[in-house]
């Protein structure tokens, strides 16, 4: 099929790769079907922990099943990588663990299965963020995959970590020329885009996805949070009004970070107290994190009572999560928050800059500025309003992923986020509400 399907693409296959179609990856039709099941899951367009868990549990069912399919263990320790990297599984030392031993059994088993090389790759990038040694198993890889998307697309998020943004899209538009329908990868591509702040090439690549799987809740939702980022936010109410979006999802964090920019959190309230009613206990300390969303839409509608007992609750809900993952950046900053919001000023700064320190912007420009906003965030509320402003110059200079979506903060959020009422009357405040982007 995969032969016929490369003919039909005009795909030129190598001699290597002609050798590999002609070997079936398992005799096992149960496995197979199970490694489909788990492939499927990672083609879709958002990083969720339902997606993650998916995609693990069917893959896992695979090895079972045929302990020797070495394509299966490949796939299992990238899809256990990326969830520790992105904290879309619960980033432990067991999963990093997990996602080593998977690999090295793909190894074990093929030490020519270009897959398997790239999956060890990954788990350096991902886990061990050893940035060069990762590099060096992809080019390895390269050579045994030419026609798959998977080593400029593992290259594209490397070099977006390391802040080399104009590289990371020379490797997107090279794995996106190698897989055009790939929403996935195109997910990612806008997402950089919004990162960067260009918000029409990103609309664009949305779009694109959207042609593919048409009403796609994650996409709508990000079209939505660029709206947001632009300050349009009838626009984004009427992308986010058909949606109703797993617990889990960016797109329901998104749902609520409009209702508290309109200031009208009333039907969010009713619906985060809907899902915490009955909390999935796969997400572990995201349960947390919706609570802590729940007491500032309390908060946003008056009823500081309300929040307060609500943020009590999210604290006790996130800390215990600190045992096991000291150095989960976002459990860190959504404690800090709701230490913020409870009035604890020197656990609300500790955890922030513990946020900070776990993840630092010199080793992640992509994802180590968002902590840095949560530090503003804390500073404009627990009066450090120069601290704040500082950290918000320097994060309107450059890329980041926000903690609200995807978009980082823009002069149209910083005028309409209610965090940063304590220091709208400030004047230099002010100058950066107004100033244009670059």
């Amino acid at each position: 099929v995969a032969k016929v399907i490369a003919e039909q693409l005009r795909a030129h296959l190598t001699g290597q790769e002609e050798q590999e179609l002609a070997v079936k990856p398992t005799d096992n039709m149960e496995a197979y079907n199970a490694y489909l099941r788990g492939l499927a899951y990672t083609l879709r367009t958002a990083n969720t922990p339902a997606n993650a868990l998916g995609a693990q549990k069917y893959l896992k069912e695979a090895v079972r099943l045929d302990p020797k399919f070495a394509l299966a263990w490949a796939l299992l320790s990238n899809v256990e990588s990326a969830g520790y990297r992105t904290q879309a599984l619960e980033p432990t030392v067991a999963l990093r663990e997990e996602a080593r031993h998977a690999a090295e059994t793909a190894l074990t088993l093929q030490p020519d299965l270009g897959e398997a090389i790239w999956a060890k790759g990954y788990y350096h990038y991902a886990c061990l963020k050893d940035y060069d040694t990762a590099v060096h198993y992809f080019e390895q890889a390269g050579p045994l995959l030419p026609n798959s998307s998977r080593i400029p697309e593992s290259l594209a998020y490397l070099t977006r970590r390391r802040g080399q943004w104009d590289q990371s899209e020379s490797y997107f538009n090279e794995a996106e020329r190698r897989d055009p329908r790939n929403v996935a990868l195109l997910t990612q591509h806008a997402l950089s885009y919004m990162d960067l702040r260009r918000f029409p090439e990103a609309l664009r690549k949305l779009d694109r996805v959207l042609n593919i799987t048409p009403d796609d809740a994650d996409t709508l939702a990000f079209k939505a949070n660029v709206a947001q980022a632009e300050g349009n936010l009838p626009r984004a109410a009427a992308l986010l009004a058909p949606l109703h979006p797993a617990a889990d999802t960016q797109a329901l964090e998104i749902q609520v970070y409009q209702a508290i920019l309109e200031r009208q959190p009333a039907p969010m309230i009713a619906r985060l107290k809907e899902i915490l009613a009955q909390p999935d206990p796969a997400l572990d300390y995201i349960n947390g994190q919706l609570r802590f969303d729940l007491g500032w839409a309390e908060e946003v509608a008056g009823d500081h009572a309300a929040a307060q007992e609500t943020w009590r609750q999210a604290r006790s809900e996130l800390e215990p999560f600190l045992k096991e993952q000291p150095e989960n950046d976002i459990l860190l900053r959504y404690l800090a928050l709701s230490k913020m919001g409870l009035g604890d000023k020197a656990a609300a700064f500790a955890l922030a800059e513990r946020a900070m320190a776990a993840n630092p912007i010199e080793k992640d420009p992509m994802d180590g500025p968002t902590s840095i906003e949560i530090l503003a965030r804390v500073s404009a509320k627990m009066g450090e309003p120069d601290r704040a402003i500082a950290a918000l110059q320097k994060l309107l200079s450059i890329p980041y992923a926000g903690p609200f979506g995807e978009a980082p903060l823009t002069p149209a959020l910083l005028r309409l986020d209610p965090m940063f009422d304590p220091v709208r009357n400030n004047p230099r405040f002010q100058k950066l509400c107004e100033e244009r982007q670059p």
